[in-house]
């Protein structure tokens, strides 16, 4: 038994309710039996957990094992540094867990959003009397009485309208105000009902009465709330590469910690020596600042986009969004104004543009039926008069206004708007004379009308006059166009208004226009390789013109799935259609519009959805990435999505694409930069066991490197401008690893290796310098030492400057790219040598990093070398371009 299928006395019978309501005991009674109407949160996680959880990963599970072996050496073997090692350890596990636990609480906050949509208050009746209430204690059975601009509370069926058009907009995704009626439908979708009224949606128009038959969760409303709280939120493709990257280099870290633990103690190193190697192996091949640097470098993008208008919420969606491939995009609202205007005119036999004024601007009786039949209000806002009611009226006011203002000339009476006539009538008086106008659906008008006025000729309306009219109503129809008839007559003196021997005055079509900026951005996501599907609650009709005009389908068939024929087909049948290069779904639910983005995610799509209503919440959540928009989407939309666009520009998105493209490769620039200086902190700890020579490196002093002097010149390579080349590619596989083997080659086994022999030969040359010969141990405090130490850390720094440079590019070079693009690349250079000096040249300095002033010559010899290795890298670079480009 389907509510909008009964009578009125029926559903009335169904719900054990009258048109007086209920009682107040039995409200009471119900109120305990179905609970109170509001959304209730899914029990999650308590914030403490969530806390902690950010500090027991791989990644973070390796630093507590190395700062708790660094306390315990210090304890042990006082006096090493081990206890300022373990201290800047547990600094990294903090600040990235705190920025970790940050994201996450941001993403649980959805639900909070969607109760600040439903009212607060509702009027009933009761008692047989009508009182206002909470809407939180609405029972079924409950009468409401709602008026224009009232929000529905609860899920209802109407008993009583008049005029009533309701927006739907926020749960169907339909653009156009429903008309509501109080008689049975044989409908049985809730969604298209025209005797049902749901909750969350606004009345545009008129009043009625309704009997509440679901509250609370149960509401349709209340569904959409359930999918999103319950459906989590997909893991970005960054966060699965830095977690995959952090177990990589965390075990391998481990992995040789152990192995050369066991070796120096093989070989006959004291057990403190070798926990010091192992210690050193671990924090060497740990990049601590990597984290940080992705977190700060995701923050500095976000900013970037906030001025392109695209206003990110969770920081990995910056670099998810550069890697989008499919973007399912709402129409109302985000591909369209979400504003009706009037787009074309039928008149005098001829179908004008609206913006052709010579055409009709004469038209007094079309502009005043216009202008004045509707039944809108006036609001004073900010010293004008504002119109408020249903959209379309709204447009067609405008358009009458504009074309000639008669000022306000009363309506004398109306035959108000319903579902069944499909029309409506007033009656003015101008210039002594009475006239009645009349407006409404083509084949409701037409049948009334026995002449045409033809440029003030009034002439018979034969059937070829009708047929004429009828095909221009289809041309407009096909357009994507919501088309009204304009009639009028004049009354006599005492004549009462009757819709009857009416006078034809024009067809209007009405349209929410696309977006003018949407077209250009439809082209660059093809340039780009991006696939751009509408999902929309609207009609598909005006679905396919909207798609035409902004060149989103070219072909004349594409692919248009309505929400019935979704719902019937398999996972298979859906995984073929998507692969239709052109394809639109329209007239969809919330979890129709979830099911499309779900499979697309299984066909290894990265998916990015665009929405602005409280349908749209659900598959924003779910996608890969979710875009809400920031005028005139829905709090539910925007706390469920990912990224707001401040402007509603769908253009935005794919400056935001551009951005998150270059975010990766940036990642990949400063990640190699990171990467390098590994190997000088490694080989030095090998070459220390292997050939029993002084440490050539400290683990305080590697530490100086991840954590100091390497941090904010990494930061420079994350914000390098855009490549504006990176529009022109197609998006980047998903597969694709952000520790590629081209990065590790490159990093590891080429520009480390070259850093590793240049930060050892510094180290050597001042040994040699001194007399030091092969095989004599020296202590860790002999000021030789402190200095050859210092030699090989000041090296490490002048070879990361030129590196700087050269991982701006991994092919092109360096040269060429100006450097007032980058005013950070300066400014991490000079912090990189002023810290460098102060810890060379500073008392506090030395007795922190165990480090010793250094003569010029030394320095001389360490900037040659790091030169040495920029041409060297430039070496390579032009081999590649030349023999390996593409």
């Amino acid at each position: 038994m389907f509510i909008a299928n009964l009578s009125v006395a029926e559903a009335l019978e169904s719900l054990r309710t009258t048109e007086e309501g209920l009682s107040n005991d039995e409200a009471q009674r119900r109120l305990k039996e179905f609970g109170y109407n509001k959304l209730e949160e899914i029990k999650r996680q308590s914030i403490l957990l969530l806390f902690l959880r950010e500090f027991t990963h791989f990644f973070a599970i390796i630093l507590w094992v190395a700062a708790g072996l660094a306390f315990f050496a210090e304890v042990n073997a006082p006096g090493e540094g081990m206890l300022a090692l373990g201290i800047a350890i547990l600094g990294v596990i903090l600040i990235n867990g705190i920025f970790s636990f940050w994201q996450e609480y941001r993403a649980e906050r959805a639900i909070a959003a969607l109760t600040k949509l439903l009212p607060q208050q509702a009027l009933v009746y009761r008692d047989g009397k009508m009182q206002t209430v909470s809407a939180e204690i609405l029972v079924p059975g409950d009468c409401l009485v709602l008026e224009e601009g009232d929000n529905v509370p609860a899920d209802c069926r109407v008993i009583y309208a008049s005029g009533v058009r309701v927006n739907t907009a926020t749960i169907t995704g339909e653009s156009l105000p429903k008309a509501r009626i109080a008689d049975a439908v044989t409908d049985n979708s809730v969604l298209n009902a025209k005797n049902l009224l749901l909750a969350g949606t606004s009345i545009m128009s008129g009043q009625c009465r309704a009997i509440i038959f679901a509250t609370g969760l149960h509401t349709e409303f209340g569904q959409i709330a359930h999918l999103t709280q319950t459906e989590k939120s997909s893991v970005s493709h960054l966060q699965q590469e830095i977690a995959r990257l952090s177990k990589l280099v965390a075990a391998f870290a481990a992995f040789l910690g152990l192995v050369f633990f066991v070796v120096g103690t093989v070989i006959g190193l004291p057990f403190w020596t070798s926990l010091m190697f192992a210690i050193g192996i671990i924090v060497a091949n740990v990049p601590e600042g990597l984290l940080p640097t992705v977190t700060l470098s995701l923050a500095m993008a976000t900013q970037r986009m906030a001025k392109r208008n695209a206003l990110v919420r969770h920081l990995p969606a910056v670099e998810t969004l550069g890697s989008t491939t499919v973007i399912c995009s709402d129409k109302t609202g985000t591909l369209t104004q979400n504003k009706m205007t009037a787009a074309q005119i039928y008149i005098h036999e001829q179908l004008v543009s609206v913006a052709d004024h010579a055409q009709y601007e004469n038209e007094i009786r079309l502009i005043q039926n216009a202008q004045y039949c509707h039944n809108l209000k006036k609001s004073f806002q900010k010293k004008h008069y504002v119109l408020l009611g249903d959209p379309m009226e709204i447009a067609l006011a405008e358009f009458g206004r504009k074309s000639h203002d008669f000022g306000d000339i009363p309506v004398l009476s109306e035959i108000a708007f319903d579902s069944e006539r499909k029309r409506m009538s007033v009656v003015i008086e101008h210039d002594g004379v009475r006239w009645l106008y009349c407006k409404g659906a083509p084949e409701m008008v037409l049948p009334l009308c026995s002449h045409i006025d033809s440029r003030n000729v009034i002439s018979p309306a034969d059937q070829a006059v009708q047929q004429q009219i009828i095909a221009a109503q289809n041309r407009m129809a096909k357009d994507g166009l919501r088309v009204l008839a304009f009639a009028y007559c004049r009354l006599e003196a005492e004549q009462t208004p009757q819709e009857e021997n009416l006078i034809f005055s024009a067809l209007i079509g009405l349209q929410d226009p696309p977006r003018p900026e949407v077209k250009e951005a439809i082209e660059r996501c093809h340039s780009a390789g991006i696939k751009v599907i509408m999902v929309t609650g609207d009609h598909p009709q005006t679905a396919v013109a909207i798609a035409r005009q902004i060149g989103l389908i070219k072909s004349d068939n594409p692919l248009v799935l309505q929400g019935e024929a979704l719902r019937k087909m398999t996972a298979a049948h859906l995984h073929l259609a998507l692969e239709s290069p052109e394809i639109i779904f329209a007239r969809v639910t919330a979890e129709q519009k979830m099911h499309v983005v779900k499979a697309l995610k299984r066909k290894k799509e990265i998916v990015a959805v665009t929405g602005d209503g409280v349908n749209d919440a659900p598959a924003l959540k779910i996608a890969d990435i979710g875009i809400a928009m920031g005028i005139s989407g829905t709090d539910v939309a925007k706390e469920a999505a990912d990224i707001i666009l401040l402007d509603d520009n769908f253009a935005s998105i794919v400056n935001a694409i551009e951005e998150g493209r270059t975010v990766f490769e940036n990642i990949r620039k400063f990640m190699t930069y990171i990467l390098t200086s590994n190997i000088p902190e490694i080989l030095p700890y090998i070459a220390f066991v292997i050939f029993r020579i002084p440490l050539p490196l400290t683990i305080i002093q590697i530490l100086a490197v991840d954590l100091g002097t390497d941090m904010l010149p990494a930061l420079a390579l994350g914000a390098e401008p855009s490549d504006k080349k990176l529009m022109q590619q197609p998006p980047r596989p998903p597969k694709e690893r952000l520790l590629s083997w081209g990065v590790v080659i490159r990093a590891y086994l080429w520009l480390g290796m070259l850093e590793a022999a240049a930060s050892l030969f510094v180290f050597f040359f001042v040994l040699r310098q001194s007399g030091w010969e092969y095989g004599s141990m020296l202590g860790n405090t002999d000021p030789l030492y402190l200095q050859a130490t210092t030699a090989c850390l000041a090296s490490i720094v002048m070879a990361q400057v030129i590196n700087l440079f050269v991982c701006r590019h991994p092919r092109a070079s360096a040269f060429p790219m100006k450097l007032s693009h980058n005013p950070m690349l300066w400014l991490g250079i000079a912090v990189e040598v002023v810290l460098i000096l102060l810890v060379v040249y500073t008392p506090w300095g030395n007795e922190l990093f165990g480090t010793h002033p250094l003569e010029l010559a030394v320095w001389g010899l360490m900037i040659v070398l790091a030169l040495g290795l920029g041409v060297l890298e430039e070496g390579r670079k032009l081999v590649a371009r030349r023999f390996f480009s593409k």
